[in-house]
């Protein structure tokens, strides 16, 4: 195990990239003392300390048809575009059965980035024990306008994207001098300002910081990709992202592109490998 931070970006369904890269990975036995996972970088870093290669991609594209994975219907009927309830329940008890010993005696710390909707900040939550702290999970994923709040400890909790996408900032303070950050965007990508700001204001109108935060959240996050480039730069972080542009949207459900994808993320991290270990090593 590298005593080093690893950092897992978001980004919805482009996380089937990080599932290949994470693979590459558990297929080399490498680990890290810190992960820190940011909505679906959270939900396959699951999979990942759990040691179940392939889970992850194989869970994001087996169920794209089924209504109660990711659709309209389920939004309309549960408050979730991304079905909690079969996600989180019947997929990792009945259909792809998560390893809870496995993850449960990983020697590491792995935590799971929410955004407070009280304070509109960043907080990062220990996860110890996957079936006590899933909603930790559930709340790291949760997006805005595509899900409900979720609250754990009396406290409203969102998608850990809004205040904080990338923590390496996080990871620094937390002691680790080395990180390996993956990304689910191409090189030089930037945000734009929410085009959706009137809606959240009527959504989320009693968590005036959450609004707030999230109407500065492409300030926050392009920031932070300034930041993880110097740093990159000086040789003070590894990062492994997208080389080959990809036309995936954040609900993308074409599965040949996702699988694409995975490969790509397995293939990217494979070449960088060798590099990536000197940095650790060093």
């Amino acid at each position: 195990m590298y005593n080093a931070g690893l950092i897992l970006e978001g980004g919805g369904m482009r996380g089937a990239y990080t599932a290949g890269v994470l693979d590459y990975f558990l297929d080399n036995d490498i680990e890290f003392s810190s992960c820190y996972g940011v909505s679906a970088g959270a939900g396959h870093c699951c999979s990942y300390v759990s040691k179940q290669k392939k889970r992850a991609i194989t869970v994001s594209v087996s169920y794209l048809e089924n209504k109660e994975y990711a659709s309209m219907h389920s939004l309309i009927k549960t408050g979730d575009y991304f079905g909690a309830k079969f996600i989180y329940k019947k997929i990792p008890n009945e259909l792809n059965k998560f390893d809870h010993d496995t993850f449960n005696s990983y020697k590491g710390k792995f935590y799971a980035s929410v955004t407070n909707c009280i304070t509109g900040k960043a907080e990062y939550l220990l996860v110890k024990d996957s079936r006590k702290d899933m909603a930790k999970i559930v709340a790291s994923s949760s997006l805005p306008l595509l899900a409900r709040v979720i609250m754990i400890g009396g406290k409203p909790y969102l998608d850990g994207g809004v205040s904080d996408s990338v923590p390496l900032v996080q990871s620094e303070k937390d002691g680790n001098a080395k990180n390996v950050v993956i990304l689910t965007r191409n090189a030089g990508y930037r945000k734009e300002a929410n085009k959706f700001a009137d809606v959240l204001k009527l959504k989320y109108r009693k968590y005036p910081e959450l609004i707030k935060a999230m109407k500065r959240r492409h300030i926050m996050y392009n920031s932070e990709m300034d930041y993880i480039e110097e740093q990159e730069e000086k040789g003070n972080v590894f990062v492994i992202r997208p080389t080959e542009k990809m036309d995936i949207g954040r609900l993308e459900k074409n599965k040949e592109k996702l699988l694409a994808l995975y490969e790509a993320g397995y293939k990217d991290a494979a070449e960088c490998g060798e590099k990536m270990l000197e940095y650790l090593e060093k």
